[in-house]
């Protein structure tokens, strides 16, 4: 009997050493797939941060991409700004120059006593006057805008400003204004052709960019009037200057590069004594030479206020002009 209890006591040893061991060799085998387990997921954890941050590094380059794309975008708008005369906002900053003011009444004297001026034989510059209209009182302009022998004229021009203020045509025909016209640079133009006879100065609007518009109504306006017969002759006395008239014209008007030229529409000066010589040729061929001076023109050679049609933009002493340089 004790020998049989001292077998089953063994035998339990036996089964609880068994058990023993076989739970270590669970714990053991826990263990490794616990390692395994922690080892994939650190390697997963990994491979999604190194994904996450190849993807984050490759959205920051695209970004940095686009922003430089962006910042060439606005530089090229910038520059556009600067040097073209766009749209109907009219209020694009475009590169402008600098100048030196001078005071509108000085100038309008001067216009004032060059008008008093003889222009025969034995004035100054040697070249005659326009030939003057019979029976016209020589203080009358030549083309006597508000003269009532040209009352149809008159109604012409004031249907064509109506027509600019109130039913622009963006897309008109070439040497029709083609852009957005405010009450005052109209009431200007208006004051211009019927007032002041179309020779005269006008005080500026503040900006080259404006100045154009102003002129470019008055081009158009005159070249409804007289077709082929009219000419521009703009003066600046700098080739930057010239260049904002250009394009300045060529987007008011919906004309191109090849209308202007010493045998085109329009003629770009640098110098007064080269436009003048112009204008007299077309004078003599019986053309009606319009004569633009830019607002930076610090002295007005006198023999420009001899011909029939002159318009000189001024600056208002009153405000800040956007010239620079």
């Amino acid at each position: 009997m004790a020998f049989s209890e001292a077998s089953e006591v063994r035998a339990l040893e036996q089964q609880k050493q068994a058990l023993l061991q076989e739970i270590a060799n669970l714990q053991a085998q826990k263990a490794t797939l616990v390692n395994e387990q922690l080892t994939g997921l650190q390697t997963t954890l990994q491979q999604w941060v190194m994904e996450g941050s190849r993807e984050l590094e490759q959205r920051k380059q695209a970004l940095e991409k686009e922003i430089e794309r962006l910042e060439r975008r606005q530089e090229r708008i910038q520059q556009e700004m600067r040097t073209t005369f766009a749209g109907a906002s009219q209020e694009l900053a475009i590169r402008v120059q600098g100048f030196k003011d001078y005071l509108v009444g000085s100038l309008q004297d001067l216009v004032a006593a060059a008008d008093n001026l003889e222009l025969g034989t034995g004035d100054p510059w040697n070249q005659p006057a326009p030939a003057p209209v019979a029976n016209v009182p020589p203080e009358e302009a030549p083309l006597g805008f508000a003269n009532q022998s040209f009352v149809e004229q008159k109604r012409q021009i004031q249907r064509l400003i109506e027509q600019y203020r109130s039913r622009p045509d963006y897309y008109g025909p070439p040497w029709q204004l083609r852009r957005t016209f405010e009450a005052v640079p109209a009431e200007r133009v208006e004051n211009w052709f019927l007032t002041q006879g179309g020779r005269g100065v006008v005080r500026s609007l503040g900006s080259r960019l404006q100045n154009i518009l102003l002129g470019s109504a008055v081009i158009s306006i005159l070249a409804n009037l007289y077709g082929e017969r009219h000419r521009a002759l703009i003066l600046a006395n700098t080739p930057e200057r010239l260049g904002e008239w250009r394009r300045g014209l060529q987007d008011c008007l919906g004309i191109s590069r090849s209308d202007f030229g010493p045998e085109r529409g329009i003629v770009l000066f640098e110098s007064p004594e080269a436009l003048i010589q112009k204008a007299e040729r077309l004078v003599e061929d019986r053309q009606m030479p319009l004569v633009l001076i830019d607002e930076t023109e610090e002295q007005i050679d006198l023999a420009l206020l001899q011909f029939p049609l002159w318009l000189a933009f001024a600056p208002d002493p009153k405000q800040s002009s956007s010239y620079f340089y």
